[in-house]
């Protein structure tokens, strides 16, 4: 959702509400994303109607839908958190660069690596989308088009202008976008494929971490679920999501009996142990095929990011095993 911007000549930034900020305050929303402007000036901008929801103005505690349009004023803000450290600090990350996919002036696709956050936030002072902007310091717009979860390997979409960002958004809504991943599961899958409509819901449980439960209140969810290859006590699925909601893949396998390998959220303690053993130190769930048309000349794009070498050969020690 975060713009680079240059502190130096700050602009006014429209930003769309996707799915994972909806029902969030507007406060809350602004705090969280404009790093660097104290509190008490967020509140004045708020007050003095400079913030702008659909060209209207809005409440600090208006809970944002997705679609919401929200103009910011300009702002002089801190440089993000990777440029603080100056040239050096993008050079950490300079491994990133081979893993781009696929690049032209509208679009960037790259092969996320496992373990990287998408972007900066709690706990985490560099996310993929800070560390490109740093490698890219001349682009004048990057953006994030959708998200991946921190353990999530394989394609990810960025946008490098606004036109492309907002058909990008559209074409998530409307589920134009076909998104593809590889999970290993716990268990031995049973017939072929199969789909699964089940309404997810995030909630937030005495813990404090969120989580996302199936529910009848819950948002629309479907996937498609398309055994690939089968072990003793697990399956390789393909899973291809009809909808984008948040940790959908992971709790529709929970909902189906065969939680997703390396889950610590939603998975199988006994079969994550397990697997442990066999050099699974990560979540086994891969985005590996996004297809769309190119959402500046229409092109057909059809992008694959290969599966990582770990969960390759994992896959092939399963296969010379007895049982998992």
């Amino acid at each position: 959702m975060k713009k680079a911007v240059d502190p130096v000549a700050p602009t006014v930034r429209y930003l769309e509400i996707d799915e994972t900020r909806a029902g969030q305050r507007l406060d809350n929303f602004l705090i969280a994303i404009l790093k660097g402007v104290p509190k008490s000036h967020i509140y004045r901008i708020l007050r003095k109607g400079e913030v702008r929801i659909n060209k209207g103005r809005a409440r600090p505690d208006y809970r944002l839908e997705e679609g919401d349009l929200v103009r910011i004023p300009p702002l002089r803000l801190a440089p993000p958190p990777l440029l603080a450290g100056g040239p050096e600090a993008a050079e950490g990350f300079a491994w990133l660069l081979p893993r781009i996919l696929f690049e032209d002036d509208d679009l960037m696709m790259v092969n996320k690596p496992s373990g990287l956050a998408v972007h900066a936030g709690s706990g985490v002072s560099v996310g993929l989308i800070e560390a490109l902007r740093g490698l890219r310091p001349q682009a004048p717009f990057l953006e994030l088009a959708h998200r991946l979860d921190r353990d999530t390997s394989g394609c990810l979409l960025l946008a490098k202008s606004r036109p492309a960002l907002m058909a990008l958004h559209r074409m998530l809504r409307d589920g134009k976008m076909e998104k593809r991943y590889l999970a290993l599961v716990a268990g031995a899958w049973r017939g072929g494929a199969r789909e699964v409509s089940a309404a997810l819901e995030k909630n937030r449980p005495r813990s404090g971490e969120r989580m996302v439960e199936i529910s009848e209140d819950g948002r629309e969810a479907v996937s498609h679920f398309t055994p690939q290859q089968r072990f003793k006590s697990a399956s390789l699925m393909e899973i291809r999501l009809l909808t984008g909601r948040t940790h959908q893949a992971r709790v529709h396998a929970a909902h189906l009996g065969h939680p997703i390998a390396g889950d610590d959220k939603y998975g199988d303690r006994e079969f994550n142990r397990r697997l442990q053993r066999f050099g699974l130190k990560r979540m086994f769930l891969h985005a590996y095929r996004l297809r769309f048309a190119h959402p500046v000349n229409g092109s057909k794009m059809d992008m694959e990011a290969p599966l990582p070498a770990e969960l390759s050969s994992l896959l092939e020690r399963l296969t010379h095993e007895t049982a998992v």
